[in-house]
């Protein structure tokens, strides 16, 4: 370890917090409908978009409508991806004449980038065609990001308004954060990334010649803007196969580092927005502060532990911490930091292999994962997942100081806690039962590339990111079979949609709720104490759930390795 890594760090964390306030309040603009710079150049696209489809933004949807609409608008998404997937060989744009993608694997793909997960079975170079990058998968960074900002809207609704029977518009909501947002974002940002370095073209292949004189063919495409909502989006999927290790989809140290911060920075605004949306800002502080504790101490245990690497290895003279798996360019604590940043939030970008983490280095990922990604989390679902940890928090502050328990001016009743119980026991339930399934099927056996608790651990962070909707993979395994496909198509199914109807049933009811002022009896909720108990409930939760499985994985090969077993 050094002091340059841990400055990295701690710098990496200090920047975030800076840039929560002033990303929550152009977010807060749009929560609010309110205008902004751009409506003068824009507006009228969004009115024209409104009349085209017979919308009218100002009619307010009950939860039970919005979540129809939103699932509707998924599932259409979906089915059009697929069509695009599997008709490739037919359809223009397809300068290398590659075929139409497999029903299995075409499948796996749509539910993927419909989810905001971004998993992929396939080298993207090798596999889709410049349409398919273009049309079937960005499109939905953009669109399955602009959802999960969305229901993040409609959750500070529930919360914010008093005996309201509304908590907004879906199709507004998607609407203004596409247009106002993730759009302007993009374009500053892939010109950015053109001007050090990304493609951005339709050229097919490029023939260049090695150091050693042999031909290579490298394949082109638009990269920089599928790159640029890659990561402001937490999507992860990268045009390449070595994704954010590419030299053309990260170039440099400095497109590293704010590609990490671009990975946080709506997140961290959507803790302000809604603090702000609330009307007190300090709830968005003390939300923001509990991830960033969480944040920062995993990924110090990340950057340890790599920095540690093998005491084996180092006994034969081989120093300088695990370098295996790491892209030379940027070092350990970069690696380690981007590991623990792109599984943090939803993202799954990885600019390292977390296969080849040392076990414990490796287990940060995947319990980042396993926590529901809310230290900072995806755009939107970072911040509504965490706000169910939030009531599962106030409800046992409630039982142990005797009150109904209170959360921003909204009574948290046994239908609230119910609910949330639903929404975060459907990751546990989908993580540790299909990664159960398929480590005593023939098929499920069949994937992973390594035995004992390494391959048990590849299969878990398989299921972990897929209903997690994280798509960053341990690798080593070999998912591209129709029983992957398939299961992991079901986890990411279930991991996105399974948790957002049931918070938005939590913000329908307690956007019907009357606000209850705060007494001196109320248990506080921004402070260091409500902020200990957050960290506390989150990682309670997560141990206990997750524990066991970590303790067959991780754990147990972290056991081998300092007894002396390497393989």
């Amino acid at each position: 370890m050094t002091v340059q890594g841990w400055t990295l760090i701690l710098l990496f964390a200090g920047l975030v917090a800076a840039l929560a306030k002033p990303m929550g309040h152009w977010l807060y603009a749009l929560y609010e409908g309110r205008r902004t710079p751009l409506h003068a150049v824009l507006g009228s696209v969004e009115r024209g978009f409104y009349r085209v489809a017979r919308i009218d933004p100002d009619a307010e949807q009950g939860w039970r409508r919005y979540a129809l609409h939103l699932l509707v608008f998924n599932a259409v998404l979906l089915l059009f991806t697929y069509a695009v997937l599997r008709l490739q060989g037919v359809l223009p744009v397809n300068p290398r004449g590659l075929p139409g993608i497999e029903a299995n694997g075409a499948f796996n793909t749509a539910i993927s980038f419909t989810t905001n997960t971004n998993w992929q079975w396939y080298s993207g170079e090798v596999a889709l065609s410049n349409l398919s990058q273009m049309l079937g998968l960005t499109i939905h960074n953009f669109l399955s990001a602009a959802t999960g900002i969305a229901v993040a809207f409609a959750v500070f609704r529930g919360f914010a308004r008093r005996q309201a029977s509304g908590v907004g518009n879906f199709w507004a909501d998607v609407t203004r954060v596409t247009l106002y947002l993730l759009l302007p974002l993009c374009l500053i940002y892939a010109l950015f990334l053109i001007a050090n370095g990304v493609p951005q073209t339709f050229a097919s292949i490029v023939d260049a010649t090695t150091l050693e004189g042999a031909r290579q063919s490298i394949p082109l495409g638009p990269v920089a803007s599928q790159e640029a909502i890659k990561m402001l989006g937490t999507n992860g999927g990268g045009f390449f196969n070595a994704n954010s290790a590419h030299p053309f989809e990260n170039p440099n140290a400095l497109t590293n580092f704010v590609q990490m911060l671009s990975i946080f920075a709506i997140g961290a605004g959507l803790t302000w927005t809604f603090g702000k949306a609330v009307g007190n800002s300090r709830q968005g502080w003390a939300i923001l502060a509990a991830m960033l504790i969480l944040f920062t101490v995993g990924a110090g245990v990340a950057y340890w532990q790599e920095a540690a690497g093998n005491p084996h290895l180092h006994a034969l003279g081989i120093t300088g911490g695990n370098m295996e798996g790491k892209e030379v360019r940027f070092g350990i604590a970069a690696s380690a930091l981007f590991a623990t940043v792109t599984t943090a939030a939803s993202c799954g970008a990885v600019n390292a292999m977390h296969d080849s983490f040392t076990a414990l280095g490796g287990l940060v990922p995947l319990f980042n994962i396993q926590l529901g990604e809310v230290v900072i989390g995806g755009v939107g679902a970072g911040i509504y997942g965490f706000l169910l940890f939030a009531i599962l928090a106030v409800f046992v502050a409630g039982l142990m100081v005797g009150r109904t328990p209170e959360y921003v001016g909204k009574k948290i009743e046994a239908r609230e806690v119910k609910l949330a119980v639903l929404a975060i026991a459907i990751l546990p339930l989908s993580i540790l039962g299909l990664t159960a399934l398929a480590s005593i099927l023939p098929d499920g056996l069949a994937g992973p590339l390594n035995k004992g608790p390494h391959g048990f651990s590849e299969i878990l962070y398989a299921f972990s990111s897929a209903t997690g909707n994280n798509g960053s993979a341990f690798a080593g395994l070999s998912a591209g079979t129709p029983f992957y496909n398939g299961l992991l198509g079901v986890a990411m199914w279930l991991g996105r949609f399974f948790v957002i109807v049931p918070i938005l049933a939590i913000a329908g009811s307690l956007a019907a709720k009357r606000y209850t002022p705060e007494t001196p009896g109320s248990f506080p909720t921004t402070g260091p104490l409500w902020v200990g108990l957050l960290v506390g409930i989150i990682l309670i939760l997560g141990g206990l759930t997750f524990l066991p499985s970590l303790a067959l994985g991780p754990v147990a090969d972290h056991i081998a390795m300092v007894h002396g077993q390497l393989f």
